[in-house]
């Protein structure tokens, strides 16, 4: 077992610079790119969901294509806000309260997943109530999406070296730069897989298989628990932010306790999906 952790310590991680490139004091990062990729993707997927009568009950989706054109901004400011304003508030509020400049610095932290969730979430209201679009019939579009822009963004924590897992001896680890010189599990990847490329397929399948769209909030729930359950998952194997912790038993993580909501939530709109008039 040591020797075995003494050869996997020599493991590199690969030589990506988080800068693509830089003109002057401009700097285009890997982190930003994902979630251009990623939200243009979605945007792109939803519209072909939307486009596609077939997947619709005889009333259809009651939204255009124009619609999800016009909501991209919404879903843009929603997720880029959200997902900062949570990091603060669930991860980093100590530190921004000191000193609230940080709450600028996004090099020092970044972004949540459970923040972006909601500022995507009151978008999606807003947005709904202005086009008169009943509200769920936006949520499973935007659910059936949400797990392109995952993919892409765990990508780019990877090739950060951020949000890497515990010490392990399994052979798919690595020696992050910011993570010491033992080797580490790869969470990243693991959420990648779980968020991004499964529950991404898992979706897919309830729609074109199962036909989940012709179901109100059966998309929205499954998405909910599918995240909420792949995010628990790997928090086993993550190490915990550093200014937290574990916050009890020396296993439960901030990561944990925001998906525990989201997993009764999505529970609850799995049991009160119904077919859409």
């Amino acid at each position: 077992m040591e020797h075995t952790a003494t050869l996997l310590s020599l493991m590199a991680f690969p030589d990506i610079d988080p800068v693509i490139f830089a003109v002057g004091p401009v700097q285009v990062r890997w982190y930003g790119l994902a979630y251009v990729i990623g939200i243009m993707l979605g945007w792109r997927y939803a519209r072909k969901l939307v486009e596609n009568q077939k997947l619709w009950p005889a009333s259809g989706p009651r939204m255009t294509a124009l619609d999800i054109d016009d909501f991209l901004l919404w879903a843009t400011v929603g997720i880029v806000a959200g997902g900062r304003i949570g990091y603060i508030l669930f991860y980093d509020f100590a530190a921004v309260s000191a000193n609230p400049w940080r709450a600028l610095e996004i090099w020092n932290g970044g972004m949540s997943f459970h923040g972006g969730l909601l500022g995507t979430l009151v978008a999606m209201m807003l947005f709904a109530r202005s086009r008169n679009i009943p509200v769920f019939n936006l949520f499973d579009i935007v659910c059936a999406v949400v797990p392109v822009g995952l993919f892409f963004g765990r990508l780019a924590n990877f090739i950060n070296s951020e949000l890497w897992g515990k010490l392990t001896d399994v052979p798919w680890a690595f020696v992050f730069p910011t993570g010491g010189p033992f080797p580490r599990h790869p969470t990243q990847l693991y959420e990648a897989a779980l968020e991004g490329v499964l529950l991404l397929s898992v979706l897919a399948w309830l729609i074109y298989r199962q036909q989940a769209l012709k179901y109100r909030g059966l998309i929205s729930g499954s998405f909910v628990v599918g995240y909420a359950l792949s995010r628990i998952c790997v928090e086993f194997f993550r190490e915990p932010d550093v200014q937290i912790g574990y916050l009890a038993g020396g296993w439960l993580t901030m990561g944990m306790v925001l998906s525990l909501p989201m997993l009764a939530v999505g529970l609850w709109v799995l049991s009160t999906a119904r077919p859409r008039d």
